[in-house]
């Protein structure tokens, strides 16, 4: 299961990115719980609430689980470490559980000090991370794997830049001539930039050695890597004719990557029932009908679809779908590292999260999934929607505590 040419030693301690997994599910579980409370908001995603309840996912949720998933793996696949990985990954931590509530709380109408605090907050935390994130690109090595991850982080610095220039504007600070340019480049590189083309790299990785199928062909990585950077360039820029030409580029690469995903995963050498599997299908199949979606979006009710088709159907259930198997594998690893290959009464993967537990939180984010995504045309659907996700949340945060207990149970040192 371990992939060749994985640096293990640099591996970061256990600590580090499962106090990112340990807390996202719950701004997951908030998201669901305020999506009930106020189902007005899927009808135009574009007003205040709306607008709380997209960062307190994608910063929230999908935030934490990213930046976990990047102290992991960065030192591992590019041979480097992070400088003071504890501490970095702390205060990152530190400023999604702070900032992020402080953001939402701003964007429904909370003032201007709390959208002030939460861009301090978040600044302080995420630069940072971004910089110890960097150092660690230019000492490892060149894999597509990594370019994938730079782009993506310099996505994030954008997104981060443009969100702070925002918040500035909402706080009354200072004036852009253009807001919507700001706000385009902001929704592009956050979306597609930090969120889709993270997943991109991070699925090079983690599909061939956790679900044992052949690897992405060389050819595919530089064609997405090139369609992506190019297409979300192009999509920052003021004509509009080559921004259109941009998103419909970004949309290319996102159908190809899903159709050769779901490629790989039927050449799989063990052909047997996996959650994990469910979830990766579930969110190509919702990736391929967002970027299809998107250009023909010409109404709030099919921009709020497109959204929650790349948000909740392709990003969350991927990310729950890494979750099943990542914290597992690195709870087996680091207790075998601890006590010894051949310790005996160790658990095995299955053991720290049992697939009756996943499948049972698989079930929950389906019927969320299907009472979510008609709520832009049925806004009373959001209610029963929302609670599933909120309960598909707790469900997700009690499988992960479970696995945690049980590495400390056997003596495994966070």
């Amino acid at each position: 299961m371990i992939a060749p040419g994985l640096s293990l030693e640099q591996a970061p301690p256990f600590s580090a990115p499962l106090r990112f997994f340990l807390t996202a599910p719950l701004f997951l579980a908030a998201t669901g719980l305020l999506a009930a409370w106020q189902p007005d908001w899927s009808a135009d995603v574009h007003v205040p609430f709306g607008l709380a309840l997209t960062h307190l996912l994608t910063l929230g949720f999908l935030g934490m689980v990213m930046l976990g998933a990047l102290t992991q793996m960065l030192p591992v696949v590019a041979g480097a470490p992070m400088p003071g990985v504890r501490r970095v990954a702390g205060l990152g931590h530190l400023a999604l559980l702070l900032g992020t509530p402080l953001l939402a709380c701003g964007l429904a109408g909370g003032g201007e000090f709390a959208l002030l605090a939460a861009g301090a907050v978040l600044a302080a935390g995420l630069l940072p991370f971004l910089g110890a994130a960097s150092l660690s690109l230019l000492r490892g090595r060149a894999l597509d794997t990594l370019r994938a991850m730079a782009l993506a982080l310099a996505a994030l610095a954008a997104a981060l830049a443009c969100g702070l220039a925002l918040l500035g504007w909402l706080a009354g600070l200072w004036l852009p001539a253009d807001p919507a340019a700001w706000l385009n480049v902001h929704v592009l590189a956050g979306l597609a930039g930090w969120i889709g083309i993270l997943i991109l790299g991070v699925a090079w990785q983690v599909v061939p050695m956790l679900q044992l199928t052949p690897a992405y062909p060389p050819r595919l990585t530089r064609f997405l890597l090139v369609a992506a950077g190019a297409g979300l360039l192009a999509s920052w820029l003021p004509a509009e004719s080559v921004r259109l030409a941009g998103k419909l580029v970004l949309a290319l690469a996102a159908i190809v990557f899903a159709v050769a995903t779901l490629g790989l995963q039927q050449q799989r050498k063990r052909k047997v029932a996996d959650v994990a599997l469910s979830y990766w299908r579930l969110g190509m199949a919702s990736l391929i009908l967002a970027a299809a979606l998107l250009p023909l979006a010409n109404s709030p009710a099919l921009l709020g679809l497109a959204g929650l088709l790349f948000l909740l159907g392709f990003a969350v259930s991927v990310v729950n779908g890494m979750l099943c198997k990542i914290v597992p594998f690195l709870a087996w690893f680091h207790l075998q590292g601890q006590r010894g290959m051949l310790a005996s009464g160790l658990p095995s993967m299955k053991d720290y999260l049992p697939d009756a537990a996943c499948r049972a939180q698989f079930r929950l984010h389906l019927a969320a999934l299907a009472c979510l995504l008609p709520a832009p045309f049925l806004p009373i659907l959001a209610v029963p929607g929302g609670l599933l996700l909120a309960a598909s949340a707790i469900r997700l945060g009690w499988n992960l505590s479970r696995a945690a207990q049980r590495f400390h149970a056997h003596g495994g040192r966070f």
